[in-house]
């Protein structure tokens, strides 16, 4: 057994930074606002930054060694930093935001892999509506570096692709650099209509080139040729595939000749014959769900339409917008409420906490938030189901079989604990908490009721949610 007293060796080294009497390095910072005394044994086995710094430098009379730091590090953030090098220890409990995301990248600067990694997860874990409130800065910053892979995957994962307008819609879009716009074209779960991707990147791309003729009639071959040289990083991703064909007409069409021969060809016969196999690369859509795939999508249109013959990826006829993500728009019955009001013919998407589990409903009708009491919606189109998921082998389908309780449109003083209603066999609600994240309220009967067979194969009816999705189900044109 090996006994450890690390917090006491800890303290032990943070005496020593303390103790004048023995140092041998001196650490100038921020323009010699303030020096800072430091022992070069500790510095060089704790920091390769320091380890080279100190192999370059000569030692006075005094066989003391004076390193300056060149990079403009405030002296609070440096303070910091050594009690790091000596003591291991960071308190980062009522320090601000932007202090601890300055502090990752001095750690970065400084070499301190350890450190620097520990902040990006923290920032990652606790400070998501800061860094969501200052996307801009973030990602601008970190773009360039190569050690903060995760923060710039949730940076695009997480947040741009969740809320694209924080970038698309910032008054100074046009002067992205061009390997930033290609970084946010890349991302496959992008929350965008993908014509208004390519109106942006057709935006951006006439602001780059300011001697355009305003009026498109007007341009000449040179012109074209200006615009294409400029997207030719930018065009490889754009989903032109998954466009409609009004979509293609009114906006792709008009800047054809940016685009090469064949690919406007392929963009053309697919359209005109969606089966038909074409030799330009075909990217697949953007996938707007955290919880279900472009197969599960396409399983969902086929019990919609009641097909028969199962639709695929390629062949959906429906679009699916998403109208409200839990971990978006927040956890509150009554956001639901707020936000699905007047939307017909949605999809009710859950994940269940700790399990493979997606469940579903389908309302082909309005949700309405505006009753005064508990008001039943008839219908003989709404279902749910389960989807086939992780070890999850197989999907369920059931149908409403009393069609006068299909829907549940709850009174509007209950709406803060009570969400989205299917019957008394699967709704989703929190009754304590108004959060359905924090409760293991909502619910899903073993047996059938008001449809046609359970859809959960558990011995309890309660269960809790890790997220949930509401999209409206539009039919292509």
């Amino acid at each position: 057994m090996a006994l450890k007293f690390f917090d006491k060796l800890s303290q032990t080294f943070i005496e020593l930074l303390d103790d004048k009497d023995d140092y041998n390095v001196i650490i100038e910072v921020n323009n010699k606002e303030k020096s800072f005394t430091a022992h070069s044994n500790i510095l060089r086995y704790r920091s390769l930054y320091f380890r080279k710094e100190l192999e370059n430098i000569r030692s006075n009379e005094n066989n003391i060694k004076t390193i300056i730091i060149k990079s403009s590090i405030s002296v609070q953030i440096f303070d910091v930093i050594l009690k790091y090098i000596y003591g291991g220890t960071v308190n980062l409990k009522n320090a601000e935001s932007l202090f601890i995301f300055e502090l990752m990248l001095v750690a970065d600067e400084l070499e301190l892999e350890e450190l620097a990694n520990k902040i990006e997860t923290f920032l990652i874990e606790t400070k998501a509506s800061w860094l969501r409130t200052n996307i801009s800065m973030v990602y601008n910053t970190i773009f360039e570096r190569k050690n903060f892979n995760d923060l710039q995957n949730f940076c695009c994962d997480d947040i741009i692709a969740k809320n694209p307008s924080l970038i698309f819609e910032r008054s100074d879009f046009n002067s992205l650099t061009e390997s930033k716009l290609v970084s946010f074209l890349k991302i496959d779960n992008l929350q965008m209509k993908e014509v208004e991707i390519w109106d942006y990147v057709i935006k951006w791309g006439i602001s780059q080139n300011p001697t355009l003729p305003t009026n498109l009639g007007e341009w000449s071959k040179k012109n074209i040729i200006t615009l294409k040289a400029t997207l030719q990083r930018c065009l490889p991703y754009i989903r032109y595939f998954h466009l409609s064909a009004d979509e293609v007409r009114d906006s792709i069409r008009p800047y054809k000749k940016i685009l090469d021969k064949q690919l406007w060809k392929d963009i053309d016969l697919r359209l005109l014959s969606p089966k038909q196999q074409v030799k330009s690369i075909i990217l697949p859509a953007r996938y707007f769900s955290t919880i279900i795939s472009e197969e599960h999508k396409a399983e969902i249109s086929t019990w919609i339409d009641r097909n028969t013959t199962a639709y695929t990826s390629m062949n959906n006829p429906y679009r699916f917008e998403l109208i409200l993500r839990g971990s978006r728009n927040g956890f509150a019955p009554k956001k639901f409420w707020e936000i699905c009001h007047g939307h017909s013919g949605t999809i009710l998407l859950v994940k269940v906490k700790a399990t493979d589990e997606i469940l579903g409903g389908y309302n082909p009708l309005d949700w309405d938030n505006s009753n005064i009491k508990n008001k039943w919606i008839e219908t003989k189109d709404s279902f749910i189901f389960s989807l086939k998921n992780g070890k999850i082998q197989n999907s369920i389908l059931s149908r409403v079989k009393d069609t006068r309780f299909a829907i549940l449109d709850i009174r509007k003083k209950d709406q803060h604990k009570y969400g989205p209603y299917f019957g008394y066999d699967f709704y989703i609600q929190s009754l304590s908490s108004n959060n359905f994240t924090l409760d293991n309220h909502c619910y899903c009967r073993c047996d059938g009721c008001y449809y046609e067979e359970p859809i959960r194969r558990t011995s309890s009816d309660y269960f809790t949610i890790v997220d949930y999705e509401v999209f409206k189900i539009v039919r292509k044109s």
